[in-house]
């Protein structure tokens, strides 16, 4: 704006235009320019030069924009599709300029088709500042804004969190209401999620959250153990967002934005009387949400989705993921260990006695390690202070102890005298432990043996 208003001092004063542009270093067709507007607007120097730079930019700076031609409409149409192919591994611009110059002769040479490429993508999604390949990364993240529903029987309204979900490139959204934030209700929305879009991304990108990270890091953070477990289980990996840098989780965090607008404005329209029906709701918004056409293109989440990513995404395991809880004890002297959320005793190899482990319990199965060797696997039973003992887990004394029951006592007496079997019997009906019980019947059979032998 200096420039300009020195230019138009100069002409003021009368001075040549060859001298204008040689003093103001500027090209003669830029003063004729500028002297043409200025004798347009009809004004003088002393009153331009009163304006503001914002003012005089409008007068001077600013030029007519002109409608694109057919040659860069064209070009234009081509972008969305240029965009969605970018996506798919093995493609770059020079091989989508070489088939957009195929069909259009006398379209952009590839730097203009580049640069022109960076003004539509920065136009129609502005904040989007990296790319994403296909079946890469699934980001993940709770919603700032809770949902609620009416308890039917006590009006209560209970607030539930709301867990988000977005795939890197296609951008299909998943969105689900949980209990809470703990790492049950996290890792299930996780499975969820997966089964949703039919197949397993690369990697897992959460936020920082207890269920998901132990111990926050910049450079090495440690997982939470569950969930650890859960990535191993279907095979992907768990990249943690950094901490306090939001850009690392940018797509997921403007998912969020986007729901509020698209699934919490009909969400809150309605009272819902369970979860069950909150989420039925939520999914129907959610459809409606992936299937609409994104802005400046001609295609949706979805179909981008089917196009490009399924096809991508590694196939879910077979079996679903037990969720797991771990629990540490010490083996007590009778080789066995309590877990305590049940008061059940489960045995290990006598050889572990006085050793503290580690116990993993799902709803179905417990397993138990020491030093990361599993050394015992049960079916879990919740009956109090029970015991499950394996057989090999016992001292070869103690296993021989176990063999003798009931019907072998009864049957080792019979073949030696009705008086003994009788005795027997006595000493069963004591309820005795097995190994005393043995002893008692040796005692008395010796006796007996002493008795026939003198008499």
């Amino acid at each position: 704006m200096s420039k300009i208003r020195k230019i138009l001092k100069m002409y003021s004063q009368q001075r040549p235009l060859m001298t204008i542009a040689a003093q103001a270093d500027a090209s003669r067709n830029t003063v004729k320019k500028y002297v043409a507007t200025l004798k347009a607007s009809g004004l003088i120097f002393d009153e331009v030069n009163a304006l503001n730079d914002k003012e005089l930019e409008d007068l001077f700076g600013k030029s007519k924009e002109h409608p694109p031609n057919a040659r860069m409409q064209s070009m234009l149409r081509c972008f969305p599709h240029v965009d969605k192919e970018l996506k798919k591994t093995g493609r770059n611009r020079q091989i989508l300029w070489e088939a957009y110059y195929k069909e259009f002769p006398d379209g952009y040479q590839y730097s203009q088709f580049c640069f022109y490429y960076n003004q539509w993508k920065a136009r129609v999604n502005p904040t989007m500042h990296m790319d994403h390949k296909a079946g890469d990364k699934l980001y993940v993240d709770f919603a700032g804004e809770k949902l609620s529903y009416t308890d039917k029987d006590t009006g209560e309204v209970i607030a539930v969190e709301v867990f988000v979900a977005i795939l890197g490139a296609s951008q299909l959204t998943y969105v689900e209401a949980v209990m809470s934030q703990q790492k049950e209700d996290f890792i299930a929305a996780c499975e969820n999620t997966l089964h949703f879009i039919g197949g397993v991304p690369a990697a897992i990108v959460p936020d920082n959250l207890k269920a998901a990270v132990t111990k926050s890091s910049r450079y090495e953070p440690t997982l939470n153990e569950t969930f650890e477990d859960f990535a191993d289980h279907y095979g992907t990996t768990i990249l943690p967002a950094r901490a306090y840098r939001p850009r690392d989780k940018a797509l997921v965090e403007g998912a969020v934005k986007i729901i509020y607008t698209k699934i919490y404005a009909p969400i809150n329209r309605v009272t819902y009387h369970s979860l069950k029906e909150l989420n039925k709701g939520i999914w129907e918004a959610l459809e409606t949400h992936n299937s609409q056409l994104l802005k400046g293109r001609n295609y949706s989440r979805r179909l981008q989705f089917e196009e490009i990513e399924r096809h991508t995404l590694m196939p879910l395991p077979v079996l679903p993921y037990q969720f797991k809880k771990h629990f540490y004890a010490k083996v007590i002297k009778n080789g066995h260990v309590n877990l305590g959320p049940d008061k059940h005793y489960y045995s290990v190899p006598y050889r572990f006695i006085g050793k503290r482990v580690k116990l993993l319990y799902s709803s179905t199965i417990v397993e138990i390690y020491s030093n990361y060797e599993r050394i015992a696997l049960h079916k879990r039973a919740k009956n109090p202070y029970g015991y499950k003992t394996d057989k090999d887990h016992m001292a070869t004394t103690h296993r021989f102890v176990t063999d003798w029951t009931p019907d072998k006592f009864l049957e080792w007496a019979a073949s030696i005298h009705e008086d003994v079997r009788l005795y027997t019997l006595k000493i069963l009906d004591r309820k005795q432990h097995p190994e005393q019980a043995y002893k008692s019947c040796l005692g008395y059979l010796a006796l007996r043996r002493k008795q026939v032998t003198s008499g």
